[in-house]
């Protein structure tokens, strides 16, 4: 029997039960579950979910959509933690998860092409005998459609880039239900606005993604990984910054520090002592990794790092990265059943001990648990708040310690996200960090591209 749904046009409901039957929900648990990612506000359902088949089926939605002035927002995986999900004028949901074909891998150019709803553990796997990889790894089992839309990175950015570095071109629908291409599968391009970027980090309020071409690597002929203790947190950030200065291609430096390591250690049933600590990973030849590994090494024992474990073995490396896997879920272990919440900002690497000490000079003033941890390779860290649900001084207390930390990242050239994105949750940093002319700008490139303001309204911009 159909369910029901008062907020929606009835035109509406009819012409989605008409071209999508048997495939959109209108079940209230499908459509919770589709209304927020993994930040700290509070999920706001649509009105209906779409799960999507192909293309077609997110170009003839959004043509509803359109048309009747409905509001959509694309959703992957959930994974987002700046509120990107939300639905916050109701509206439809359209699920990519279903669009998780790989439609092409090309060997001898290094790139491949897939649809927006594989993520990035099922395309290494399918990889993994051709010798490539994909190297972007946010942590989270992501979508790469929605890595691209949120400009997503993580532990190998340092060495390997963002999405914005590693996506030649996509396939995207408009808000009008246009298929748009951008870029081409040439290494370089000259020709025309750079609209792939554009849309990389939009947050689905340009376009909806639907296909990408993505850059592979060779898998490296050595790998070795390192974790390594310090006496204080500005040893191990010096270290990084010492690192990255002599121009070591390292591929993997991460900083967790002290409560973090003690969380991790609970949490995974390890022996790391609760210090600040270094994550390392360097990739390349044998000879060129052991080159990287002494002069690291060396770098890391003159800035007052010690009980230096090495692994060289994937198992083995896999064991040692363990604890940078389970941070997060490390820290909302500090309180089961915690509110959790992950902000990050990034700054340029000769002002991140300061912004780093400065943010954990704040931490330790708080009753709040808060982790640090961080792909400092690139000067960006995230604080991870685990706050009691039943204590709204604990909120509040957060929100001024994260407004503290984004207004030091930008007063140090810095910028308030380095790859969460923006969403609901840090909109007014948005306003802090670009003037009002640039701010202009990107209003009127949304009113451009979406004038009826329907592709995920209210994220980044206050006006849609």
């Amino acid at each position: 029997m159909k369910q029901e749904n008062k907020s929606l046009p009835p035109a509406f409901l009819d012409s989605l039960e008409k071209r999508f039957t048997g495939t959109f929900s209108l079940s209230q648990a499908v459509r919770e579950r589709h209304g927020g990612g993994e930040g700290y506000y509070p999920p706001q359902a649509p009105d209906a979910v779409l799960f999507a088949r192909n293309e077609a089926d997110v170009m003839d939605a959004v043509r509803l959509c359109h048309d009747s002035l409905v509001p959509v927002i694309a959703y992957g995986a959930g994974t987002s933690v700046e509120d990107q999900l939300q639905a916050t004028r109701g509206g439809l949901s359209i699920d990519l998860s279903g669009m998780n074909r790989i439609l092409d891998v090309r060997p001898g150019d290094l790139d491949c092409t897939v649809e927006a709803g594989v993520t990035r553990l099922q395309l290494n796997s399918y990889l993994r005998d051709t010798g490539l990889f994909f190297p972007i790894d946010p942590g989270a089992d992501a979508t790469l459609g929605g890595m691209a839309a949120t400009g997503a990175s993580g532990t190998n950015a340092v060495r390997y880039g963002t999405m914005r570095e590693n996506v030649l071109g996509l396939k995207a629908v408009t808000a009008a239900g246009e298929v748009i291409r951008t870029g081409t599968r040439a290494r370089k391009s000259s020709a025309g606005y750079d609209l792939t970027r554009l849309l990389i980090g939009s947050e689905g309020t340009l376009a909806i993604i639907t296909e990408l071409h993505l850059r592979l690597y060779g898998i490296p002929e050595t790998m070795r990984a390192a974790v390594c203790a310090f006496g204080d947190l500005k040893g191990a950030v010096d270290t990084v910054i010492a690192i990255i200065q002599t121009g070591i291609p390292i591929a993997r430096i991460e900083l967790l520090d002290d409560v973090m390591m003690q969380a991790v250690s609970q949490y995974s049933k390890l022996d790391y002592p609760a210090s600040q600590t270094l994550f390392f990973e360097f990739h390349g030849s044998p000879r060129s990794v052991q080159e990287q590994v002494e002069l690291s090494e060396n770098i890391a024992l003159e800035k007052g790092g010690r009980d230096f474990q090495w692994a060289a073995r994937a198992e083995d490396r896999n064991r040692l990265w363990q604890a940078r896997h389970d941070a997060a879920y490390a820290a909302k272990a500090l309180r089961p059943g915690g509110l959790f919440w992950s902000t990050d900002v990034c700054v340029p690497i000769s002002r991140l001990a300061e912004c780093i000490l400065e943010t954990k000079e704040d931490l330790r003033k708080s009753p709040v648990p808060a982790p640090i941890v961080g792909h400092v390779g690139d000067g960006n860290f995230h604080v991870l708040f685990v706050l009691d649900p039943e204590n709204p001084d604990e909120l509040r207390t957060a929100k001024q310690l994260n407004e503290r930390l984004v207004a030091r990242a930008i007063a140090m050239d810095g910028t308030s996200t380095g790859e969460h994105g923006v969403g609901l949750a840090k909109r007014r940093a948005l306003q802090d960090q670009f003037d009002p002319a640039t701010l202009g700008v990107m209003r009127r490139l949304k009113e451009a591209l979406d004038p009826a303001a329907i592709l995920n309204p209210d994220k980044i911009l206050f006006n849609g």
